[in-house]
Formats: structure tokens, C-alpha cells, sequence
């Protein structure tokens, strides 16, 4: 059970990651940061340095938290490049690593219209680089300073969608090419899984929306009705294409209605 009350645990926290060697600034992110956590909700907190060797694992081990630390690239390099799954005060806490030089980076990506999308564990699209960019955008700076992006970016706005919106089709077109002539449930299922998720990323792209993750995501684009297509899926080859025909037209129209209004 936890001891602290809650603003207390946060800022104690905050305090020894800030006290880190090469830590910069700690922020809070996730549904804390936006106001829409759960009592059992965790705690997202990330720290922020600079530079490859600036921080180092073993000293947040060092402080004797229950729970595990990765090493830097622990959880795949990239925009997670590692982080910590912790119990402090009771309280299920991730801490995540961000070398703010690739925040940077990223930063500058996305206000030209630029970004990578890489995989990552429990996500079915993957993760854009500017995911980096929307967690300055969303997340609280509990200790020191983060650069803040004004708006989201106009060019981000006009690439993005198209991009995420143009795999979902591809990913579609395969599934019903490959996987539906033969039954394959499971590969049309996920399939159509992925593309809902890429199509949610295009619409709320064009809505100028920041994303930190896709708890959600499909929902929040108005794309629930894929729940219906993928309950009903059969063996039958004829079933299974009439099914990715229907998510073809549901996902051009959550695209094409989020373009009129963002014009």
C-alpha cells in the first residue's frame, strides 16, 4: 500500500531521477499527464539526457527501487531505446529513456514533414518517430527544461496521412489478394487489426491530434465499427474478401471526412 500521498510520491520521485548523474529533466506522460488516469492507473515518467554516455542504467539501479532496468537499447534502440518497469511506494511506475538529442532530432523531422516509423512490442503499427515530439507536446516537466513544439506541425499534417493511410490500403489489398482466397482467418483478422490502426494514425494526423501510444487510438479516430467486421470473420474465402472490401470503405471514409474538416 502506498505511504505518500500521491503529489508527494510524484515529486520525491521526481527528485532522485533528477538527481540522477546526466539527468536533465524529468517529465510526467501517459493518462496522469493528460488528466484521464484511473485510481490503479501507473505512472509514466521519463528521464532526459544528452548525449550517448550521459546516463547510465546502473545508477538508477543503484537507488534500489524494486522492479527492472533495462540497459540503454534494452527495449530495441530507436525512440524506446530502454527504460525501467518499477514498484515505488506501492505504485507501478515505467520510467523511460530519452537522449535528447534524438529528441531533437525528431523534433526537426517532424516540423519538415519527416518521420520513421519503427516497431515496438505490443503495438500493431508500430511508432512514429514524432511520437517523441508529442510527448513534449502532452507530457508535465516535473524537473528541469524541455524544448516545446508551438503547434503540430503543418507539414506533419500534410505527410503523415497519406503515408499512414497509404500502408493500410497496401496492407489490406495483400490480405485480400494472399490470405482471404484461402481462408485465412487469422492472417484476414489481423490484417484488418493493422490497417485500422495505421488509417487511426492517418485521421488523426490530418486532425493535427498528437499520439503517444494506441491505447485507444482506433476508437478515438472513429473507427469502432471494425469491431463488427472482425467479430463476424469466417473460413469462407467469399466472407472473408466481402469483409476487407468493407474496411476498405470504412477507413476511406474516416480519412476522407478527417481531410474535409482539417481543410
Amino acid at each position: 500500500m502506498p505511504s505518500l500521498p500521491d503529489q508527494a510520491f510524484l515529486d520525491t520521485t521526481a527528485d532522485r531521477l533528477a538527481a540522477l548523474p546526466g539527468v536533465r529533466a524529468v517529465t510526467l506522460g501517459g493518462s496522469r499527464a493528460q488528466g484521464t488516469e484511473r485510481p490503479d492507473s501507473d505512472w509514466d515518467l521519463a528521464v532526459h539526457y544528452r548525449g550517448e554516455g550521459a546516463f547510465d542504467p546502473d545508477d538508477l539501479r543503484a537507488v534500489g527501487w524494486e522492479g527492472e532496468v533495462s540497459d540503454i537499447g534494452g527495449w530495441g534502440g530507436g525512440v524506446f531505446n530502454g527504460g525501467a518497469w518499477l514498484t515505488i511506494d506501492g505504485r507501478r511506475v515505467d520510467v523511460h529513456y530519452r537522449d535528447l538529442d534524438v529528441v531533437e532530432h525528431a523534433l526537426a523531422e517532424a516540423e519538415q514533414g519527416r518521420f520513421r516509423v519503427e516497431p515496438l512490442m505490443f503495438h500493431l503499427a508500430g511508432i512514429p518517430t514524432y511520437l517523441l515530439v508529442a510527448e513534449l507536446a502532452i507530457n508535465k516537466v516535473l524537473r528541469g527544461e524541455l524544448p516545446r513544439p508551438a503547434a503540430y506541425p503543418p507539414a506533419l499534417r500534410e505527410t503523415a496521412p497519406p503515408r499512414w493511410y497509404g500502408t493500410a490500403t497496401a496492407t489490406l489489398a495483400y490480405a485480400k489478394a494472399g490470405h482471404a482466397p484461402k481462408g485465412a482467418v487469422t492472417q484476414v483478422a489481423g490484417a484488418i487489426a493493422v490497417a485500422a490502426t495505421q488509417t487511426a494514425h492517418a485521421v488523426t494526423a490530418a486532425r493535427g491530434e498528437w499520439v503517444t501510444n494506441e491505447k485507444g487510438l482506433v476508437e478515438r479516430a472513429g473507427l469502432t465499427d471494425v469491431d463488427t467486421l472482425t467479430e463476424g470473420l469466417t473460413r469462407s474465402p467469399d466472407a472473408l474478401v466481402r469483409a476487407v472490401t468493407a474496411a476498405e470503405a470504412l477507413f476511406r471514409r474516416a480519412v476522407e471526412t478527417a481531410r474535409r474538416r482539417s481543410g
